[in-house]
């Protein structure tokens, strides 16, 4: 079953972002993620957190600051 989930972790410090990222992925087969985060480090960790188990991963900046990571399976 494809799901759908976002995911707002601006304002978290990590490895917050990751560990959050990593729960909402752990029981899904497949769908799309959309995870913001608003530092470097959470954009870093979230990406390889989707990667090592198999997601596409894309990244945007967004205009105001932060970036929008969108996994997909």
């Amino acid at each position: 079953m494809s799901e759908e989930k976002t995911l707002d972790l601006r304002g978290l410090s990590c490895p917050e972002p990751a560990i959050k990222t990593k729960n909402a992925l752990k029981d899904m087969t497949g769908g799309k993620v959309e995870v913001m985060v608003d530092a470097g480090t959470a954009r870093d960790n979230v990406e390889r957190v989707g990667r090592d188990r198999g997601w596409e991963v894309t990244v945007e900046e967004l205009p105001g600051g932060g970036y929008r990571l969108s996994l997909k399976k």
